[in-house]
């Protein structure tokens, strides 16, 4: 008899995975929130709108680091173009928000103040039901979910791999950056969107709002972690292991890496682009910049701080790099670029399993070693073995 999928989900997880998630709730959905609502600005414990917004992105950012952690980690797929995906999904709910904002702009009228300025008459059909909080959710997922898709059919059936499918990813996200840059196609052009309002009626800037985003990012980030163990400990999961680690002889078994490498590449991408829709209300822009080859370099870095392969790594990454970046474009906004390029290669040298593998070497737990597509992660899997477990 198969065991229920709620039960197999519970099971994926350690009870002192449940208990983390579960304290971390806590804190998200009462602490903060209380500490931003009832607490007074004299109160050493409150959390002011600056710091409730820089953790409520860093979280969306960690939504992002679990997505790249799940193909580069687990499955060795090294993307250099998620913040593609990531941005495709501002811009969808990006649309809604623009919409919302109604006669309040700048020009007091229908169209959003870029389309009057460059003379546009109505809304591209593209825009049409933007208004619609639900539609903008659909294509929040259906686009970047739609893109992800088809570029990685025809790439993964090509057998387009490692360094140069990295290459390949960038050259996407840099062509779909040039692309947004022009004003003709109706997404701003260079400033993107910016000036919003609000959301279902209730302003976007209201305190109430603040901690409803940043519980949302909380739950988002929750809800993947959840779902990532389900899949890296499931028997997908183990065909995906046996393929980052040896794909020729798992396709000699008679599995077909393709739709495996397919499957977790859409997923991942899709996971980004929620990310990136409550990113977007949160820091109150969204422009091609979000699409910039580095920002997605950038996503790396996180996971390779963190530790690939880890999951929790990632998120630690995430946190770890963008409240550094806070403090130092901050206070030495010159020396930023060069203390992340030391950040990574001080990684890539003395720590290869990123934090967590620093701290399991701290805690006396030896790692298991891995094959070169990825490490701090779960063992290589035997394609013999996860052929037998599958079938059974």
């Amino acid at each position: 008899m198969r065991t229920p999928l709620t039960i197999r989900i519970i099971q994926s997880m350690p009870k002192a995975g449940w208990a983390g998630l579960a304290a971390f709730a806590l804190v998200a959905w009462v602490g903060i929130p209380l500490a931003h609502l009832a607490l007074p600005e004299s109160s050493p414990f409150h959390v002011s709108g600056y710091l409730l917004t820089l953790l409520g992105k860093i979280l969306c950012y960690a939504v992002v680091a679990v997505a790249m952690d799940l193909i580069w980690g687990y499955a060795g797929i090294l993307s250099l173009g998620h913040g593609l995906f990531f941005a495709l999904g501002g811009y969808a709910f990006g649309m809604y928000l623009m919409r919302q904002i109604g006669r309040e702009g700048s020009y007091q009228s229908d169209l959003p103040d870029f389309m009057v300025f460059l003379d546009w008459k109505e809304l591209p059909w593209f825009w049409w039901n933007s208004d619609s909080l639900l539609w903008s959710l659909f294509l929040v997922v259906l686009i970047p979910g739609l893109l992800a898709w088809i570029f990685g059919y025809f790439a993964f059936r090509s057998r387009i791999k490692g360094v140069y499918f990295s290459i390949i990813t960038q050259a996407l996200t840099f062509a779909a950056m040039l692309l947004f840059f022009r004003n003709e196609t109706g997404f701003g052009g260079n400033n993107g969107f910016t000036d919003f309002k609000r959301i279902l009626g209730y302003s976007i800037t209201s305190p109430e709002m603040r901690a409803t985003l940043f519980a949302l990012s909380a739950t988002l980030l929750m809800g993947v972690l959840v779902l990532g163990r389900y899949l890296v400990s499931s028997k997908f999961g183990r065909v995906l292991a046996a393929i980052r680690d040896s794909e020729s002889r798992v396709m000699f078994i008679g599995y077909q890496p393709l739709w495996y490498k397919l499957a977790i590449w859409t997923l991942s991408a899709v996971l980004c682009a929620l990310a990136g829709a409550l990113y977007v209300p949160q820091v109150g822009i969204i422009n091609p910049s979000e699409m910039s080859p580095a920002n997605s370099i950038e996503i790396a870095v996180w996971v390779a701080v963190g530790g690939r392969g880890t999951l929790i790594g990632a998120v630690l990454g995430a946190f770890i790099v963008n409240l550094a970046k806070s403090y130092f474009t901050v206070s030495f906004p010159e020396y930023w670029p060069f203390f992340l390029g030391f950040l990574f290669i001080a990684v890539t040298l003395f720590l290869p399993d990123g934090v967590v593998g620093l701290w399991r070497k701290l805690m006396g737990q030896r790692s298991a070693p891995l094959g070169p597509a990825a490490s701090a992660g779960p063992p290589p899997a035997d394609p013999v073995a996860i052929a037998k477990g599958a079938q059974s």
